[in-house]
């Protein structure tokens, strides 16, 4: 019997200068990401990068 563990992370929490969290470091360690989307962390640049990190 094969099972399987789903690791997962908040990312892009970060806001223009204000950095937050290891993103690149972790991205390797997990099988799935939850990314900011502007409202309580991230800005658009935050965001593409970890989805381009994520992808």
């Amino acid at each position: 019997m094969s099972v399987h563990i789903d690791i997962n992370c908040d990312m892009g929490e970060s806001y223009g200068r204000w950095t937050l969290g290891a993103d690149e470091e972790i991205m390797p360690n997990i099988t799935s990401a939850n990314i900011a989307c502007g409202f309580h962390g991230g800005d658009p640049h935050v965001m593409r990068r970890s989805v381009e990190l994520a992808v």
